[in-house]
């Protein structure tokens, strides 16, 4: 029997996550039946919440416009053999960049003060991914380890600094000042009335640039072409003389400047001020959104989207369906993650098969065999 071809492009982008999201909703419709409900409603209430109404999309759209900046981190570094778990750190520490520059210039308009905080967030998050990178082209030590302990370092300098250091005078919680109304970025819904009194806001086209950009840097650029040829094989990028080290300094740098993105959206569009634990999961989510979208931005877009939809149908789910809340969509995620991540080949050995079955090669030696066949 011949061997396996490897998998089109389309089909290894496109129909392989299809596939396995499929399984995935699949298994979670048998969950939620096996508690006693519908899962076709809860499915329903899943996408009505995220969906159905303007409020319900302006929600979507601010989780995944986080969710894109949080996978692109993740995948840039993996386009360089590198896994930056750390994305929660850096987009924390990016939060102190933001914040710094918003009180500074407290009376500027926020045309001028978004720019500015767009580079203070790359700057914070980029050296908090940095000093990783620096850590393992020079010293051996591996990315994996020392981005996820950054992330608790990270914890640890926020909760001092918004204790001791930012928190204005007669405010009781950890927080601080906020910023001024003319500073903040502007919401969607000032301009588009069905996202009114939602938190999405100008980030989400800081977002779609970045998409752009990343796809242009890795795919258009030398810089991107050395950084997938270290990933694909660093032995021969060294031979082809490419500085690995320096690679993997900017390629975490990079990551973490990504990363640094949901500062700006969190910080300058949502919370208007710094407050603990503004990012939540969102760095690990990340993961999951890259590993699903396959470290593409055509696929991030999507994933993002998947998942702020899932994020925001949950929310709706306990409204709708009683004896059903969140945890339904966290079991939904782990199980997207699962059959998305851990077990991304589950379905690759039998749609190579049935795919060869159609190429016209296999068609041409099932054609030979049956004119030997009948000659003899």
């Amino acid at each position: 029997m011949s061997a396996l071809r490897p998998l089109p492009r389309w089909a290894d982008v496109v129909l392989l996550p299809l596939l396995n999201l499929a399984l995935a909703f699949i298994v979670s419709g048998l969950v939620v039946l096996g508690i006693g409900h519908n899962p076709f409603m809860a499915v329903w209430a899943i996408v009505t919440g995220a969906f159905g109404t303007g409020y319900g999309i302006g929600y979507t759209l601010y989780y995944a416009t986080n969710f894109v900046f949080a996978g692109l981190a993740v995948a840039v570094a993996a386009h360089g053999g590198l896994f930056n778990i750390g994305g929660n750190g850096q987009a924390y520490v990016a939060g102190l960049g933001v914040i710094l520059v918003a009180l500074a210039l407290q009376d500027t308009h926020w045309l001028l003060i978004a720019p500015l905080a767009i580079l203070a967030a790359a700057a914070f998050g980029g050296f908090w991914a940095f000093i990783p990178g620096w850590l393992q082209a020079k010293r051996g030590s591996h990315v994996v380890i020392t981005t996820i302990m950054f992330n608790f370092i990270a914890s640890a300098l926020m909760i001092y600094m918004l204790n001791r250091v930012l928190k204005p005078a007669g405010v009781s919680g950890p927080e601080s000042a906020m910023i001024a109304e003319t500073g903040r970025m502007p919401k969607l819904g000032q301009f588009f009335a069905p996202f009114n009194y939602t938190p999405v806001n100008f980030a989400i086209f800081l977002a779609i640039a970045a998409l752009i950009g990343v796809y242009v840097l890795v795919w258009h650029t030398r810089f991107g072409y050395a950084l997938r040829v270290m990933g694909q094989n660093p032995t021969a990028a060294r031979y082809a003389g490419i500085s690995n080290s320096r690679m993997i300094m900017l390629a975490m740098a990079l990551s973490g400047a990504l990363a640094g993105m949901v500062a700006v959206n969190e910080v300058l569009g949502v919370q208007s001020r710094l407050v603990l634990d503004f990012m939540g999961d969102v760095g690990f989510v990340g993961i999951a959104v890259a590993l699903m979208g396959r470290n593409h931005p055509i696929g991030i877009a999507f994933s993002a989207l998947l998942f702020g939809a899932l994020y925001q149908g949950g929310n709706e789910l306990q409204y709708v369906i009683s004896g059903l809340d969140r945890t339904v969509v966290v079991i939904i995620q782990a199980l997207v993650i699962l059959f998305t991540g851990a077990m991304e080949g589950l379905f690759r050995p039998g749609l190579q098969r049935t795919l060869m079955l159609f190429s016209p090669e296999q068609s041409a030696e099932a054609l030979e065999r049956a004119t030997v066949k009948s000659e003899s």
